[in-house]
């Protein structure tokens, strides 16, 4: 069985690209139409009802592309929309969260875990949730950085003002003892060179992006959606206003390759 249909993900900005980054990578075979909502991001400062709303209506956009699973390549919406979504829609609906808790469980040695994320995922306690869920006794630490979303969406992945940021907000987390640090957000990942400068070789870095495209692939897997092996996957992109900084970024750190980009009404 093979189903030829595309991949739809979505995210508040282009942080989502790092998942399809990832995604291109262990499954080439695939089509991924990106949706990037760029006319409202960062979604970290919103209420969890604005960010419902917002991937309620995302999700729709995708699906009416015939998407065969839904990827919400955002940590944000993943930790206060995803059960809503998984009810909405008949297909797969894979989230970021779950895959980085456990990917940082088995990475742990001290069972002290330090999540850094948005306002809104850190407040939501979704990782401390699925954390906690498998191991009882594990020590979480949290932080939201909420100035790095806008930092890196502006491209200033590689600036001494970034980097004085980054010390600003793991200084407290390196004090408490962890072990190791989630990347709480699929943007972070543009900033991990940054980030592994400040945590130095003893502590491990669990990057979302990777881990949400393994269980991508394990979730096609199970229910027989891959594509065919002699298919060649495509990338479209799409974005729901323009973004100056947008080709830039992502094709110089993320070397990812794409057409013309789409821009999308909202509804």
């Amino acid at each position: 069985m093979s189903n030829p249909r595309p991949i739809g993900v979505f995210d508040s900005g282009i942080g989502g690209l790092t998942v399809v980054k990832a995604l291109r990578e262990r499954l080439p075979n695939e089509t991924i139409v990106y949706l990037g909502d760029t006319a409202r991001v960062p979604y970290g400062p919103k209420s969890p009802e604005t960010v419902q709303r917002y991937a309620l209506e995302l999700a729709h956009m995708l699906m009416q592309k015939n998407s065969k699973a839904l990827v919400v390549a955002c940590n944000t919406v993943s930790s206060v929309a995803l059960p809503l979504l998984t009810r909405k829609f008949s297909v797969p609906v894979i989230g970021v969260i779950q895959a980085g808790a456990r990917a940082a469980l088995q990475a742990t040695r001290n069972q002290h875990v330090g999540v850094i994320g948005t306002r809104a995922t850190i407040r939501s306690g979704a990782y401390e949730k699925a954390l906690r869920a498998t191991d009882n006794n594990v020590r979480v630490s949290s932080r939201a950085c909420p100035l790095l979303v806008p930092l890196i969406e502006e491209g200033l992945l590689d600036d001494d003002v970034t980097d004085r940021v980054i010390v600003r907000y793991l200084e407290p987390l390196l004090a408490d003892g962890i072990d190791t640090l989630v990347l709480g957000c699929t943007h972070y990942p543009l900033l991990s060179v940054a980030i592994a400068r400040v945590l130095g070789r003893e502590i491990t870095l669990v990057d979302s992006a990777e881990n949400c495209a393994t269980a991508v692939q394990e979730t096609l897997d199970r229910h027989s959606l891959r594509s065919p092996a002699i298919e060649r996957g495509e990338l479209h992109v799409a974005l729901t206003d323009a973004a100056d900084n947008f080709l830039n970024v992502a094709r110089d750190a993320l070397q990812l390759n794409f057409g013309e980009i789409e821009l999308r009404a909202l509804p």
